[in-house]
């Protein structure tokens, strides 16, 4: 006969080894990031390179998405206004970018770096004068970049990014003919986690 002591450290033994393999409660972590920045290089109008620029031109948008362990997925809807700048005789453009992007996290407690890559739509657009003539094209293109989330709070964080975004196909519009589009946009937000 098993002594109740001997079986009674059995059980604990059991119950803690249970604990310890069973499987934790997976969740993962929506987020929704509005931010501003500017673009630089390649086909910018205005700046050479994010030090080397005449007048930064502001753009905007956001990020939303989930992320689970080290990975992640993110949408990413942004506009620059005056992209290839203006003149005189009224010409206006703006590129819009909706990117669909797979992360890879260091989840480090409150710092968390990642980088980022994926598909999507490039819409730049150009009105060519002070009429309503004006010229858009949809085109496939691509976005690699870093960036680094500091959460100062569980539900909020601030973000620092750096992408590359170009075009898979030329456009043709006033200011190019059939070339490809490529720019780099540096931009901050607030990171709202839940």
């Amino acid at each position: 006969m098993i002594e109740p002591m001997t079986q009674l450290s059995r059980l604990a033994l059991l119950s803690v080894l249970c604990v310890v393999l069973m499987p934790r409660y997976a969740r993962a972590d929506g987020f929704i990031t509005p931010y501003i920045g500017f673009n630089y290089g390649g086909d910018s109008a205005n700046c050479i390179s994010a030090t080397n620029c005449d007048e930064h031109r502001l753009d905007w948008g956001v990020a939303f998405g989930t992320m689970h362990g080290i990975f992640g997925f993110e949408e990413d809807i942004g506009y620059a206004p005056d992209f290839f700048g203006t003149t005189t005789t009224g010409r206006e453009s703006g590129v819009l970018t909706v990117m669909s992007n797979l992360m890879i996290l260091i989840p480090a407690g409150p710092i968390q770096p990642y980088v980022v890559g994926g598909l999507g739509l490039i819409r730049p657009h150009v009105k060519l004068d002070s009429s309503a003539l004006s010229v858009d094209q949809n085109t496939l293109g691509y976005d690699v970049g870093a960036g680094i989330n500091i959460y100062p709070l569980h539900g909020l964080g601030l973000r620092g990014d750096i992408r590359h975004l170009h075009t898979l196909q030329d456009i043709t519009l006033g200011v190019f003919q059939n070339e490809s589009l490529d720019f780099w946009r540096a931009s901050a937000g607030l990171t709202f986690r839940f």
